[in-house]
């Protein structure tokens, strides 16, 4: 099996071969870096690369097998971690040139987990700063590439992660999502990925400033959906340095994730009620709902509207948090933040007191709603987004039948209407790969389920990933 064979595997396959002896974790990992040294040039999916901390963790993991210790769910397998987790020796820069030099002297708490279950930490990978922007760039790295064309971006802000997963650099990783973050580069880059009931990961680590957490979570990516859900399922869990993480016992996303979906009750929505769709996008996710019929679901149409918008109350939320956090930085150093936080920073600026209580119950408004949408359908069907990867920073013009609305600090909001909504709401959401555009850029269908019913996102996700599989077409850069 050459190199790429391998990285293409699903890590649960790795780390059995590495369990049974077919192979050590140290060659795993030397075949990673070597894909690696072979794509990177063309792809910049890392911040920084740590080959040999990464040979280091091998060597230990193959030691403690021949020890006779019990090997972690992910024992031995070579993964990625997004530049905004907190890494322990490993520089951190979470994209920004104030923390270009920055090597902590702590792990995150998904970093802690993610070492307690074997793995072996490759390197940051890329994304923009503080995870600003729907497209993957800053002033601390090359702008990273998408593996299916390079000419176009992977998505944001993990796409890094995204990026070194769909090229088979390896086979899993982290991603974080606080508007779409993790779904975006997935459907961007024809991979899958997880964004979490609200407070289920928690969120300890990093150097922001305290602020109030209304949206993000870190989030598995993956080219297979049991990988994600098996990351998943290690990385979740209270932690007290969180006080937003979920108290009660964790689900056990594994235990049904064969079952299928026979029964369930899905809704089927191409707007959700709050924008177009570019006919491309549309015919591949209509496409991929069949799918769930004929797996023995009940699926039909749904009529949802949202009064207000939900982006607004995202927005408002999001720019005030980054006052809170960053706000000192724009004191200090102005010039030397990314054109897309200072604005966000300085809209954060602009907002009263009463503005966030409105924001704050707007957000529970919604949480009601989908509540209450949830007590009718296990499932809902929508797309990812509403374009596909657009050359680097010329989003499309035009969505659907009209010109595109609602730019915020660069961001093209109007192509990418689908994701922030489940944030605010807190329910679980995945991407998966549904299909191709007409430019041959992958199209992703967002998976949302019931508050903290992830098991029934992964379960679906799988029985759609069996019945249309994705992964027998490789980007160009792989």
């Amino acid at each position: 099996m050459n190199d790429r064979e391998l990285m293409f595997l699903p890590a649960h396959r790795q780390r059995q071969m590495i369990v049974d002896g077919e192979i050590s974790s140290v060659e795993m990992t030397e075949a990673s870096l070597r894909r690696i040294a072979e794509l990177e040039p063309q792809l910049h999916a890392f911040i920084t690369l740590d080959q040999e901390g990464a040979l280091s963790s091998a060597r230990q993991a193959d030691e403690r097998l021949a020890a006779g210790d019990e090997a972690g769910v992910l024992h031995g397998v070579p993964l990625v971690v997004k530049d905004l987790e907190v890494t322990e020796g490993l520089r951190t820069t979470l994209g920004s040139t104030f923390f270009k030099d920055w090597v902590p002297d702590y792990d995150s708490v998904v970093v802690e987990r993610l070492r307690a279950t074997g793995a072996v930490i490759l390197g940051k990978t890329n994304t923009p700063e503080f995870g600003n922007r729907e497209e993957t760039f800053s002033n601390v790295a090359p702008t990273c590439n998408n593996p299916w064309d390079t000419a176009r971006m992977p998505g944001g802000s993990s796409g890094g992660t995204a990026a070194a997963i769909a090229s088979g650099m390896c086979s899993i990783g982290t991603g974080s999502d606080g508007g779409g973050s993790v779904r975006l580069p997935a459907s961007f880059c024809g991979i899958y990925g997880h964004k979490p009931t609200h407070g289920r990961i928690p969120r300890f680590g990093g150097q922001a400033k305290p602020a109030y957490n209304s949206a993000g979570t870190s989030g598995p990516m993956s080219n297979d959906v049991r990988d994600s859900a098996v990351l998943s399922q290690a990385l979740s869990g209270f932690d007290p340095r969180d006080p937003g993480s979920v108290k009660t016992p964790v689900p056990d996303y594994l235990a049904r994730l064969e079952d299928g979906i026979a029964g369930m009750r899905i809704g089927t929505t191409m707007t959700l009620g709050i924008s177009d769709v570019n006919a491309d996008v549309a015919a591949a996710v209509e496409d991929s709902w069949p799918a769930f019929g004929e797996l023995g679901a009940n699926v039909e149409p749904i009529d949802i509207r949202f009064d207000p918008i939900p982006k607004e109350a995202w927005w408002t939320l999001w720019t005030a948090g980054q006052v809170a956090m960053y706000g000192h930085l724009a004191d200090e150093r102005p010039e030397d933040l990314m054109p897309y936080t200072l604005e966000m920073i300085e809209h954060g600026r602009t907002l009263s007191g009463a503005d966030v209580a409105v924001a704050l119950r707007n957000v529970q408004n919604l949480q009601l709603q989908l509540h209450q949408l949830f007590d009718e359908y296990d499932l809902i069907l929508a797309p990812t987004n509403a374009a596909t990867a657009w050359p680097h920073l010329q989003p499309p013009e035009e969505i659907g039948p009209g010109a595109i609305q609602g730019e915020m600090a660069g961001i093209s909001y109007g192509a990418i209407p689908f994701t922030m909504i489940f944030n605010s709401s807190f329910n679980p959401a995945a991407s998966i790969p549904c299909g191709f555009g007409d430019n041959g850029m992958p199209v992703g269908l967002q998976i949302v389920g019931g508050y903290d019913d992830d098991a029934t996102v992964f379960r679906a996700s799988r029985a759609f990933e069996q019945a249309r599989p994705w992964t027998g077409t490789r980007p160009t850069v792989s």
